[in-house]
């Protein structure tokens, strides 16, 4: 037997040239191989000993196949007809090629060896892994939409904490941020925003600047306010009426005075508005005198000729400084007929200094011009319910609320250069009673606790819902010496600035 490469037709030749004993020539002239058996003993065929592989010896290709109408030739090199292509053969190698790697080599896919033809899968023993979901896409980062949510949410310190991680605003943006911290209890959160604004490409913003005054005099901040405004590389109006209005605001009226010193050194021309913030600061400094130079300036110097509002504006400036019949006189002179919002000024400031019966006359002669007032005042309304004294103490973060106890248990014991004024208890009680209840009032509570739980020389801010009583003002005053320490307290009515035993009303309360 030898090695058979080429297919039926060379397998033919070959065993013609052996002439096996036992097959007639005719036979051997006849044969013929089927396509599949060819290839089956092509594959499977034995070496023999006296050939090596693939050395046999090559013969010319064979002639071409005879005519299938006609006798077929005889001789030697005769043999069957091979319907296969000669020129269509399979590559030499082709069944020789590489085996392939084993199964361990695979990589794996999702936990698995994928699969391998020809080959069983391998029973390892243990429970097939399942595929692992491929990872969800990762949420969009936050962006200023997100802080613009929060801010309106109220959620001031949580928008604090995306700038801290890199979230960038707009210039709206930074807007809404601002806008939001109208309250006093969201400072903090308001100089971290300013800080932010400031190192950002918008800090030249004219309209957020603004925004940026009128709510630090808003939270009682008029020192960071300042500097605002001293940071600001251009200036409008409106950016000096506010500074002027927050230092009036604020009780700080003498400040409010020299801003307007200032703007008009600049050379920046006051109109209308200008002298309502002038007259406000007047008002609160208590400055009656130079209310009037004001006021008269106003036509004098700059052509303006006064309307109801600054009438009114001076008539606060002669109240708030305890002037009340001068400001009746001042009524009477007016170049018109008095309207309701002067009679109605006049009744808030017959009020607050005490004089029940100009309150009376004025609030008559506001209905008789007015008889709506008198429907709303005549409505009968439930009595009132007493509200306990409430105060909110802003501190390291926090929001410390301290209330009127029910019940006085302890015994102060009375100090040298505090002499309690009674007049501002008003239950039925005994003198030593009122003492005690004096000491207990609820601002006084908040102080206490906030000059032990923070840093020394740290300003402290005190939130009431109520108005403070003139024993409290006097009190919080030589805390406010003896401890060295800024007490900001703001009341339903206005802010009190106490410092070195003073306060910014003037002690007007």
């Amino acid at each position: 037997m030898l090695i058979h490469r080429g297919g039926n037709s060379m397998l033919a030749v070959n065993l013609f040239k052996l002439r096996l004993p036992g097959f007639p020539l005719p036979l051997l002239t006849s044969l013929k191989v089927s396509h599949a058996h060819s290839q089956t003993l092509a594959i499977r065929c034995l070496s023999s000993s006296y050939i090596a592989p693939n050395s046999f010896q090559r013969h010319p290709p064979p002639p071409p196949p005879p005519p299938t109408h006609g006798p077929r030739p005889s001789g030697p090199y005769s043999y069957p007809q091979d319907h296969r292509n000669p020129n269509r053969w399979p590559p030499q190698n082709q069944h020789h090629q590489r085996p392939p790697p084993p199964f361990d080599s695979h990589p794996t896919v999702g936990g698995r060896y994928p699969p391998f033809a020809g080959r069983p899968p391998v029973d390892t023993g243990r429970p097939p892994v399942a595929d692992v979901p491929p990872p969800p896409l990762a949420a969009p980062p936050p962006g200023p939409i997100e802080l613009v949510a929060l801010a309106q949410e109220g959620k001031l310190k949580e928008a604090v904490d995306l700038l801290n991680q890199g979230v960038l605003p707009d210039p709206p943006t930074f807007f809404d941020l601002i806008a939001s911290c109208s309250d006093s209890k969201h400072l903090d959160e308001l100089k971290k925003i300013y800080d932010f604004f400031f190192r950002s490409p918008f800090r030249a913003d004219l309209q957020i600047n603004n925004k940026l005054l009128e709510m630090f005099s808003k939270c009682g901040s008029m020192i960071d306010a300042r500097r605002v405004f001293d940071r600001m590389p251009d200036r409008t109006m409106d950016s000096w009426h506010l500074m002027i209005d927050g230092y009036a605001v604020n009780n700080l009226g003498d400040d409010g005075l020299q801003m307007f010193e200032q703007m008009r050194k600049v050379g920046v021309c006051p109109n209308e508005s200008t002298f309502l913030s002038v007259l406000a600061a007047c008002a609160s400094a208590e400055a009656v005198e130079e209310g009037f130079i004001h006021f008269d300036a106003m036509h004098k110097e700059n052509g303006i000729s006064p309307q109801v509002e600054h009438y009114i504006g001076l008539i606060e400036v002669l109240g708030k400084s305890g002037h009340l019949n001068e400001a009746m006189e001042f009524i009477e002179k007016l170049p018109f007929e008095p309207p309701v919002a002067v009679w109605e000024a006049m009744m808030n400031l017959a009020r607050a200094q005490g004089d029940v019966d100009l309150e009376d006359c004025a609030a008559e002669l506001m209905t008789f011009l007015d008889p709506s007032k008198i429907l709303r005042s005549k409505i009968p309304t439930p009595t009132a319910k007493r509200r306990s004294g409430l105060n909110m103490l802003d501190g390291r973060n926090k929001l410390g609320e301290y209330r009127l106890p029910p019940k006085i248990e302890k015994k102060v014991v009375k100090e040298q250069v505090y002499v309690p004024d009674t007049r501002y208890v008003l239950h039925d009680i005994d003198q030593e009673a009122k003492e005690q209840a004096l000491l207990y009032h609820s601002e006084r509570l908040a102080i206490a606790y906030g000059l032990i739980s923070t840093p020394a020389r740290m300003p402290l801010r005190i939130i009431k819902n109520l108005r403070i009583c003139g024993d409290c003002h006097n009190a919080i005053k030589i805390m406010s010496r003896i401890v060295g320490r800024e007490l900001i307290v703001r009341d339903n009515k206005r802010f009190h600035h106490f410092k070195d035993g003073k306060c910014s009303c003037g002690d007007y309360w």
